[in-house]
């Protein structure tokens, strides 16, 4: 067996003139630097991606892995919640805001139109040259042609004569009676022209930033986009601090929740049962708390002291 790895080797270097002790460290000396990408973690999912998979945003350079940042963008806009949409980290120092051209990378062309149509809404909410039609069913903008004021405008679609200040039907040399638009209607007011009662008016203003909120089906318990304020359709009260939904049990709005009284108990059920576990949930876990306490502490002073002492020399 010998004699055959020495023949095999002999014709080896008789084939390659060049010597074994140089072909060894040039050809086969073994590479140990492995070229690995960092890797960035998602504030929003807490994962960690490599740089290619992630998305920066130009404002404040926060970055975001792409299908977390995109899914954040398509909800803002399904929901309503945002016409400038911002950076999702919370703690972000620059208050960025993501740009058009950005948006309109991530989310599809309907998604891309329906945040358009917000944004131009929300622009004509706060020109004060510009005003909605108070039709319902026609909803055009209408320019004022005089400073901003009350003054006489009519629709170019629906050829609607309405007052600029509280959009109700023209009253030449006549006071507005409010200074709101009749679609914003108090409890109280019949100055609408457009319904015949105050329940049936399908758009009204929230009660705390004002903004246009239209009500086509569900439930009277509203919940205002802009502001995040609960309120009831019909009183206009507000509904923030009633979980149970108790306003519906008494008053003018009694059974005007649009539920029916079974799952309006089971609602009920689920809010109490929710706070009941979790007081139950404490109620249990208090005493091995109050128990594990003393160890925590000795714990912490001894890693206290191990940090004082002077290090071995």
């Amino acid at each position: 067996m010998n004699d055959v790895a020495d023949l095999c080797l002999t014709w080896m270097v008789f084939q390659d003139p060049t010597p074994l002790s140089a072909m060894t460290p040039t050809r086969y000396r073994p590479n140990w630097e492995l070229s690995l990408d960092p890797l960035v973690t998602c504030k929003l999912c807490l994962g960690e991606f490599p740089m290619e998979q992630m998305t920066a945003i130009s404002q404040c350079q926060c970055v975001f892995c792409t299908p977390c940042l995109k899914q954040y963008v398509e909800l803002l806009i399904k929901e309503g919640l945002e016409t400038a949409i911002s950076c999702p980290d919370s703690a972000c120092p620059k208050r960025g805001h993501l740009l058009e051209n950005e948006i309109e990378c991530m989310v599809p062309a309907e998604t891309m139109q329906r945040f358009r149509k917000l944004q131009f809404e929300r622009e004509v909410l706060l020109d004060p040259c510009r005003t909605w039609c108070p039709s319902s069913s026609c909803q055009a903008v209408c320019h004022l042609t005089e400073a901003p004021g009350a003054q006489s405008v009519r629709c170019s679609a629906c050829s609607l004569e309405f007052c600029s200040a509280c959009r109700a039907a023209c009253h030449p040399g006549q006071v507005c009676k409010e200074n709101l638009p009749v679609s914003a209607s108090v409890p109280g007011e019949t100055s609408n022209p457009f319904y015949k009662t105050e329940e049936d008016t399908p758009i009204k203003r929230c009660p705390r930033c004002k903004v246009y909120i239209e009500r086509d089906e569900g439930c009277a318990q509203m919940m205002c986009k802009n502001c995040k304020h609960a309120f009831c359709w019909y009183c206009l009260e507000s509904l923030d601090d009633d979980f149970l939904l108790i306003h519906y049990d008494k008053g003018p709005c009694r059974n005007k929740l649009g539920h029916s009284r079974a799952s309006v108990i089971w609602h009920r059920t689920q809010v109490i049962g929710i706070f009941a576990g979790f007081g139950l949930l404490l109620l249990v876990a208090s005493p091995f708390l109050l128990l594990a306490t003393p160890f925590v502490l000795c714990c912490k002073c001894k890693c206290s002291k191990g940090d004082d002492d002077p290090l071995p020399t």
